[in-house]
Parts: C-alpha cells; sequence; structure tokens
C-alpha cells in the first residue's frame, strides 16, 4: 500500500484545560470519521473514563469530548500531517509537527502533558518549551497493537487524576 499524506485534526482544548493528551496522528478509522480514537479496538476512551471517574467510552462521541471538557481535560496529536501506508504510527514518514509551544501558551491553568505512546512522545518532547510548573509523562499506547493489557495500560494512566 503506498504511502498517503494524512492530516491530523484541531485541538479539542479551552482556555481551562488542565491535562493535555497528545497523541501522534489519527489512525486510518479515525480520520474517515473525523474523531478521535474512533476505532472500536483502542482502549482510549475506557482509559480516560477511569481516569474521570466516568463511563466515557459509552457516550455519543459529541458527550465524550464534551465530558473531556468537564474535566478539563484536552486532545491534539504531535504530528501536523505525515505520509503513511497503514495506521501504524512506525510507519509515520515525512512528519511536520503541530506548534504544541503556542498552543501550550494559551493554557495558563495547564497542569500536566501527557503523551499516548511512544511515537508521540518521541516527536512531542521535540516540540515542548522548557516547562517548569507541567509535569510532563508518557503513558503507554491506548492502541490495541499495543498488547500489554488493559489493567497494565489503566496504573499507568491513572498517575493523570494528579491534573485533574
Amino acid at each position: 500500500m503506498p504511502a498517503v499524506r494524512h492530516t491530523s485534526f484541531a485541538p479539542h482544548v479551552a482556555p481551562d484545560t488542565r491535562l493535555l493528551i497528545l497523541g501522534s496522528l489519527p489512525g486510518a478509522r479515525s480520520l474517515a470519521e473525523r474523531r478521535y480514537y474512533a476505532h472500536p479496538t483502542n482502549q482510549f476512551w475506557r482509559l480516560l473514563g477511569a481516569v474521570v471517574g466516568r463511563p466515557i467510552a459509552d457516550l455519543p462521541y459529541d458527550e465524550r469530548l464534551a465530558a473531556l471538557g468537564d474535566a478539563r481535560v484536552g486532545l491534539w496529536d504531535v504530528i501536523r500531517s505525515a505520509e503513511r501506508s497503514t495506521s501504524s504510527d512506525s510507519l509515520i514518514r515525512e512528519a511536520e509537527p503541530h506548534d504544541l509551544a503556542a498552543l501550550i501558551a494559551d493554557l495558563p491553568d495547564l497542569r500536566m502533558i501527557a503523551f499516548n505512546g511512544g511515537k508521540a512522545s518521541a516527536i512531542g518532547r521535540k516540540q515542548l518549551p522548557q516547562l517548569d510548573s507541567i509535569a510532563v509523562i508518557d503513558l503507554p499506547s491506548s492502541s490495541a497493537a499495543h498488547t500489554i493489557g488493559f489493567d497494565t495500560k489503566l496504573d499507568h494512566w491513572l498517575v493523570l487524576r494528579d491534573a485533574l
């Protein structure tokens, strides 16, 4: 399958965002549906529901985003656009990053930045300015392709509660 250039979504943040979760680049299903973490096997919504104490995975997409806003959680991706032939992060090429520093500058209540997976961290950490009062953490990917198991992932993801 030939590589195609894909473009990510606009950020889902509000001025009072305390926790910013950054992925790499939406997968094929998410791009097709224009929704963050749309693939049914991706564990993102279940993991984040446990973090905020609300079963947001069961909600319609617009209500999921509203629940994140209520919890003061923002979403975005570290990659503005890149070439990729499938949804695998390992196949991302020619990545053009987002301006994370500009986004962070507009979030005065931000307490924590969390990278969802290794590729997001590898690219995103390079884009961050010096941060003195904002925690920066790496999470195991919510993708089902990262096979360490839900409970093991959840143990790592629960640290996000510290930002809420």
